[in-house]
């Protein structure tokens, strides 16, 4: 300024001559929210900050994955997510933050994974995963794909308590849904959404193995993995424009994408970590605004 260098905070008066020094290796700060001082500066660093925070997070879950598979390690969501939250992360993207700025010793957190997975596989119980030793607000911490929140819980049948729980693969239930329990023949529950493709056929045959089940408390620090069947119309930048508004959204993380182009169109899915039922309708309907795209539907 004027001649002289001067550092970021430095305020401008009247009359001031300004250059300003760039560099293709400098990033937005958190800090810089701070120093600014119109709300349009703002809202460019917060967007630029989350879509930092994205890539972060996925270079982060690429060298989770090769670190798996260097180590020849079976990998279990549920056992990976229940560790994180032992391990005081509420979110997963904290988790990923925490690998990518080097507070997470992963070859560490893959020894107590490891040592979660043996005690599973050789049914021994454990004090922190156990189902008879959870109150109702933790139950939902078996419920797969979660980060968990001691105040979203899954009520089954008013009464029952200490019965294990997953997550029916087949329709990938998530908070919000409306749901059934299926009482499986190790006496487990299966939790699946009413309009599961197997529903008709588990009323038909096996009614009497049939729960009710519902949602309780709030989805607060809760993800689940949800996947987007996408169809529409092949066009330069079409699967950036999908992607980029899947960053910009609050606690919602792409795991995958994989899009198919023939004769001018494309057809894919994309799978997505996200809160609640709610998030899911807001983001189908930001994905269907995107110029091109025609059809999104939840697998």
């Amino acid at each position: 300024m004027n001649g002289k260098n001067v550092p970021i905070r430095q305020k401008l008066k009247s009359g001031d001559q300004v250059e300003i020094l760039t560099s293709s290796s400098q990033q937005p700060k958190q800090d810089w929210l701070n120093i600014v001082t119109t709300s349009k500066a703002r809202t460019k660093i917060r967007q630029s900050l989350k879509e930092i925070t994205a890539r972060q997070s996925a270079i982060a879950k690429e060298t989770l994955d090769r670190k798996f598979k260097n180590r020849k390690i079976e990998y279990d969501e549920s056992i990976l997510m229940r560790l994180i939250k032992k391990e005081g992360f509420k979110q997963l993207t904290d988790f990923y933050q925490g690998i990518a700025e080097d507070r997470v010793d992963i070859n560490n957190l893959l020894d107590k994974y490891q040592s979660m997975l043996t005690k599973k596989e050789a049914n021994v119980p454990d004090a922190t995963v156990s189902a008879e030793n959870y109150s109702m607000q933790e139950d939902d911490a078996l419920a797969n794909t979660s980060t968990g929140s001691s105040s979203d819980v899954l009520v089954i049948d008013q009464n029952l308590k200490g019965i294990d729980f997953t997550l029916a693969k087949c329709c990938h239930p998530i908070y919000g849904d409306k749901i059934f329990g299926f009482v499986t023949v190790n006496g487990g529950i299966k939790i699946h959404r009413l309009d599961c493709p197997n529903a008709p056929a588990l009323r038909s045959r096996f009614n009497y193995r049939i729960v009710k089940a519902r949602w309780a408390g709030k989805s607060v620090g809760m993800q689940y993995a949800i996947t987007l069947s996408v169809i529409g119309i092949d066009d330069i930048g079409i699967v950036n424009n999908i992607t980029s508004i899947i960053s910009k959204e609050d606690n919602t993380i792409m795991r995958s994408i994989n899009i198919d182009s023939n004769d001018g169109l494309f057809s894919g899915n994309i799978t997505v970590l996200i809160d609640d039922t709610s998030k899911l309708e807001s983001l189908i309907k930001k994905l269907k605004a995107v110029k091109g795209v025609k059809q999104i539907n939840r697998i």
